[in-house]
């Protein structure tokens, strides 16, 4: 730890994404709610998580699942009422635990009041809230590629215009560089800090700053078109943004940011994270984006246990004297973990427990996602029909254009889906997986008999009682200052599917996990006092060597 660091509120905390749409419906009508959320935070209490970040519950369309928000103030019907949102925060404040919500300042709705006031009057001060470009036939104003295909420019309705959008035409960009609107982001911030949140986690922010003058970029797929990041690899000067908008507001109220940052440039991870940056977190994406392709997911390469664990190191290295970062499994936005890290065909409550000890003991605060702690695994597409993201539909059809068949293009992109995240939280081995009473909204992963919070709580060797003893450890009077402080160092870096690390401060800790379905041994380079945890039932050591068996973690403390 770099000594003048200054203690935070948050370092020590534990984080939990909620999916509202997916995690608990009070009402029967298919869609979770925050009535339900509600009802649950007894069973998150239990587990031992402290920050809640919910997913948007905003007032949307949904035509990307509420990153699209028609009104920063209110609370989409769906979900509740803004009375059901404060007594969740309060609810939260009794149990000692903390609210996040999301921040999507990149871009607003289609359906908002300001675009709305735009497509009226394109010149007036609302044309100024937008990218608003005069509309040439059989032209684009430049051949930028949107994050979920075809070109990132349509027409401004009833207007000669046509305006920005980075993601879905439904999700126009905002205009940062114009600072009344920047003012009307600080004020919704605050808004929200003074209702008792303790923060955000904020949404695709580095795409806030494009590089000025717009212009063309060399197409790199036969649609003419270029990625987004060639232009965002030219943005320079994002931090003037970054770090108006936390004075102005996170730091007036010591709250929580966390930052979904990509694509930071290398020079930039002390701005984004250090004792004075932006954020007091970034997610490490790290192990996320391996393997990806230009081409599409489905020339994406599978991740090894040996490339998860340099992942891990690569990420750990960077921001080791500068802060903080938060460690994932998965999210909303990625397919579930323990499909994606575990090698086919080996998903078990040892490797799935394995994989969070690695994660967890990682220097950074961990955020775990719905159904994670139960190892919930991605789901069955029997068709595209049963596809509702809007990204696993575009890189289907990308597939498709590729050659792949119908048959291998559903494969392909079932393994990377977002609705493999999505699917509803398995409380039961009922009906719908005891999500809802009606018909939940996107189909429930048929393994739900068999994986769900109501067998695994009274389970002392389920998926769930191992997270929770991970969480009483990190919190442990003894071990906490090395788990949040201490240093991180790589220990038998070389050896093929094998992931050890020490931690270090007042105390010795080494995390080792063997990644494999065969055991192997490893030799201890000094003997250790105690172990702290063990997924599985023995533990063979002689004379300081340790045979691990597969898919075996030990956490010692030597």
């Amino acid at each position: 730890m770099a000594e003048n660091r200054t203690k935070k509120w948050w370092h020590d905390k534990v984080a939990y994404q909620i999916y509202p749409k997916s995690f608990y419906d009070s009402n029967g009508d298919g869609i979770g709610d925050i009535p339900g959320i509600i009802s649950k935070l007894d069973y998150l209490q239990d587990l031992g998580v402290d920050i809640l970040w919910l997913s948007p519950c905003y007032p949307s369309p949904l035509a990307d699942e509420g990153y699209d928000i028609s009104d920063y103030y209110g609370i989409d019907p769906r979900f509740g009422t803004m009375e059901d949102m404060e007594r969740l925060i309060s609810e939260t404040k009794k149990r000692n635990m903390y609210i996040l919500m999301d921040l999507v300042v990149n871009h607003c709705s289609d359906e908002h009041e300001w675009f709305k006031k735009a497509c009226e009057d394109p010149d007036g001060k609302y044309g100024e809230y937008f990218y608003l470009r005069d509309k040439k036939e059989g032209e684009l104003p430049t051949n930028w590629r949107s994050y979920f295909g075809g070109p990132a420019w349509d027409d401004l309705p009833g207007t000669d215009k046509q305006y920005l959008h980075v993601f879905h035409k439904k999700q126009p960009d905002l205009k940062w560089e114009n600072p009344e609107l920047r003012e009307e982001v600080y004020k919704n911030i605050n808004w929200w800090l003074d209702k008792g949140l303790a923060g955000f986690r904020i949404d695709a922010i580095i795409n806030i700053k494009k590089a000025h003058p717009f212009r063309n970029y060399a197409p790199d797929r036969e649609d003419g078109l270029c990625s987004i990041q060639a232009m965002l690899k030219e943005a320079t000067g994002i931090g003037e943004f970054l770090s108006e908008m936390r004075d102005r507001t996170f730091k007036r109220y010591d709250a929580f940011s966390v930052g979904e940052v990509f694509n930071e440039k290398p020079d930039e991870l002390p701005d984004f994270i250090g004792e004075d940056g932006y954020f007091s977190s970034i997610f490490d994406f790290n192990e996320t984006i391996f393997g990806g392709s230009d081409k599409g997911w489905y020339d994406a390469k599978p991740i090894t246990p040996d490339d998860y664990k340099r992942c891990c190191f690569e990420s750990q290295a960077k921001a080791a004297d500068i802060g903080f970062l938060s460690n994932i499994i998965e999210n909303h936005d990625e397919p579930r973990g323990v499909s994606h890290y575990i090698p086919e065909g080996d998903c078990c409550p040892e490797s799935k427990k394995l994989l969070a000890a690695l994660n967890f003991m990682l220097r950074g605060i961990p955020f775990i996602y719905q159904g994670q702690e139960l190892g919930m695994e991605n789901t069955v597409f029997s068709s595209i029909g049963d596809v509702d993201d809007i990204s696993t539909l575009e890189e289907y059809k990308v597939a498709l254009n590729a050659g792949l068949s119908p048959e291998d293009a559903l494969k392909a992109v079932s393994k990377y889906s977002r609705d493999n995240a999505r699917t509803p939280m398995q409380w039961s081995g009922g009906e719908h997986a005891g999500f809802t009473t009606g018909t939940p909204w996107l189909k429930v992963n048929p393994n739900y008999p068999r994986i769900n919070a109501a067998s695994q709580i009274a389970d002392p060797d389920s998926v769930r009682s191992f997270y929770k003893k991970l969480i009483a450890l990190r919190k442990h009077p003894e071990y906490k200052e090395t788990i949040v402080y201490g240093t991180l160092e790589p220990a038998w870096e070389d050896r093929h599917n094998l992931m050890a690390y020490y931690r270090k401060a007042d105390r010795t800790l080494l995390v080792i996990g063997n990644y494999q379905r065969e055991a192997q041994s490893v030799t201890l380079t000094a003997p250790f006092r105690r172990v702290l945890l063990n997924n599985q039932c023995s533990l063979d050591e002689k004379n300081g060597t340790v045979t691990l068996l597969g898919y075996q973690v030990l956490i010692l403390e030597m």
